[in-house]
């Protein structure tokens, strides 16, 4: 160089193809990085995808569970973008899919007919087979959701092969998935005959007895609920029930302390009872009585309206059977059930105490002397539902009809002009109407205690008129005292002024009444005959 220094240059460590090597270290570390970030750049948008279908999944299921979103999201097609999800490679956003479309499902038929057409339930039945507990848990609750809305719904649920799937559900070890099992099967049979037989034929029975002896509360409720479910709908059904053994592991259930239970229970029992008399024998022979007595004044009104059902289903079959009841106490238990509710609750007592009168003059007495009568007179006044009246007034009947003494214990209750202005009233429903003529009938062909009579002869229309002049005329002629009162009560004026057709019953009654007074007495309260006398006080001449 021209000022004497010379600059040294790098000596370069040569590499076999004659490239510097810092330069391919370089570029291979660059290399790595930039495909690192490829890679990771690629991920994230799986995640992301992820993250958002877990979160739609996530908020429609949430959405969902409030009634004033169901139309919105029907209307953004939410069916159809939930489907596919269900077949997810997240079993998360599968089972959350699920929840979303049973929670839609459960809403309305509309909804449900949707998950049958969008053919989404093999996808779940086939789910059921082969997927996790969570999963299983969720595809049956879309199964009961479905099912639960009409008959047609839970046949498309039983045709595309549910009921294997259930049933074999019925034997997995995760107690959440027999409940949701269980719950699906109970909801398919309890709309008709046909279902719930192919719910049995399934196999179905002995594995939900099975379910009930399980230690999990929640699972013995909606395996008892499923069995009930099955049995009402006829003999033949029950009788299966009762051939798996369903009847003793029930009874032992009756003093569990889980009202839901015991629902649940006594619903069943009532279900097997009501088809025959050898069925309710069965679940008699369990040894349930007294001990249900108990249950009828229980916290929980479905308890005790399920525990009066159960009584009412066992006692309307044969005398023996409702003697066993009212030996047990059931009759004052009853009574005193009938007294501490009001409404619907109260229906199966009063037509268990009816069902219990009509069988026999004893039967009908032990009522009576339990003060059943007075306490059905409450009913009669202060229910305003017309059915709780009609079944009322039924019963009544049911305890005045076998002899006098029975239809005084009524009538002195003042419940014949109740049931007259029942019958009577024109906003009353057809069938009160029918039930209160009936009783009031029954009771007043018995009734000879004649003070209570005596009101409905000013008020009767003349069919039922026809009844109380009748018994007046058995009544009379045997007895004067009797005669007397019904001068000087106004009786006799009441039947002089009845307008009766010449050869009708009702003129042969009122002929008979007279036949037993004087003639001049009769005469004297036939209308106008106080004119007649004014008549003759002016036509009289006086002898001066």
């Amino acid at each position: 160089q021209a000022d004497g220094y010379s600059v040294a240059k790098p000596r370069l460590l040569s590499t076999q193809c004659g490239e510097p090597s810092y330069t391919l270290h370089t570029r291979n570390t660059l290399h790595t990085q930039h495909t690192a970030m490829s890679q990771r750049q690629v991920l994230q948008v799986f995640e992301q995808y992820q993250k958002a279908r877990t979160q739609f999944v996530q908020t429609v299921a949430e959405l969902a569970t409030r009634p004033q979103n169901i139309e919105t999201l029907q209307n953004a097609g939410v069916m159809s973008l939930l489907r596919p999800l269900l077949l997810d490679v997240v079993p998360t956003i599968q089972q959350t899919a699920a929840l979303a479309l049973g929670r839609l499902a459960n809403y309305n038929d509309d909804l449900a007919e949707a998950v049958v057409k969008g053919d989404i339930l093999p996808q779940l039945v086939y789910s059921l087979a082969e997927q996790n507990r969570f999963y299983k848990k969720a595809a049956a609750f879309v199964l009961r959701a479905v099912a639960k809305h009409s008959p047609e719904l839970a046949m498309a649920v039983v045709d595309c092969g549910a009921l294997d799937a259930l049933v074999i559900s019925l034997e997995e070890f995760d107690p959440g998935v027999k409940e949701a099992a269980a719950w699906a099967l109970g909801y398919i049979a309890r709309h008709n005959t046909e279902l719930a037989q192919a719910v049995v034929d399934a196999g179905a029975v002995p594995l939900l007895v099975l379910c009930v002896q399980e230690p999990e509360v929640a699972l013995k409720r909606i395996a008892a609920s499923a069995l009930s479910d099955i049995s009402k709908h006829s003999p033949e059904l029950a009788q299966t029930v009762v051939d798996a053994g369903a009847i003793a592991h029930l009874a032992q259930m009756i003093l569990n302390p889980d009202a839901k239970l015991k629902r649940q229970v006594f619903s069943a029992l009532s279900q097997i009872s009501k088809h025959s008399v050898d069925l309710a024998e069965m679940v008699v022979e369990a040894e349930i009585f007294p001990a249900v007595l108990t249950c009828l004044k229980d916290p929980d009104e479905y308890v005790k309206k399920n525990v009066a059902t159960l009584m009412r289903e066992i006692s309307k079959h044969t005398p023996e059977l409702s003697q066993l009841i009212v030996n047990a106490g059931g009759v004052a238990a009853a009574i005193d059930y009938i007294g501490d509710c009001r409404g619907n609750v109260r229906l199966p007592g009063i037509m268990m105490l009816g069902y219990v009168a009509a069988h026999s003059e004893s039967l009908a007495m032990a009522v009576i002397v339990s003060k059943g009568v007075s306490q059905l007179a409450i009913c009669l006044s202060e229910e305003p539902e017309d059915h709780i009246k009609a079944a009322t007034a039924w019963a009544l009947g049911q305890i005045g009809r076998h002899t006098p003494e029975h239809a005084r214990a009524v009538a002195v209750a003042n419940v014949l002009p109740k049931l007259l202005s029942l019958y009577m009233e024109t906003e009353t429903s057809e069938d009160l109407q029918v039930k209160a003529k009936k009783a009031l009938k029954n009771i007043l062909q018995k009734c000879t205690y004649l003070p209570a009579l005596e009101p409905l002869l000013h008020d009767a229309p003349s069919n039922i008129l026809k009844h109380v002049v009748g018994q007046f005329s058995k009544v009379l002629p045997h007895d004067s005292k009797a005669r007397r009162l019904f001068v000087t009560s106004g009786g006799l004026k009441k039947i002089q002024e009845i307008k009766a057709e010449p050869g009708s019953a009702l003129k042969e009654f009122i002929n008979s009444i007279n036949n037993c007074y004087p003639e001049e007495i009769v005469r004297y309260y036939s209308p106008g005959y106080s004119d007649t006398l004014l008549d003759r006080v002016e036509q009289y001449q006086p002898i001066i």
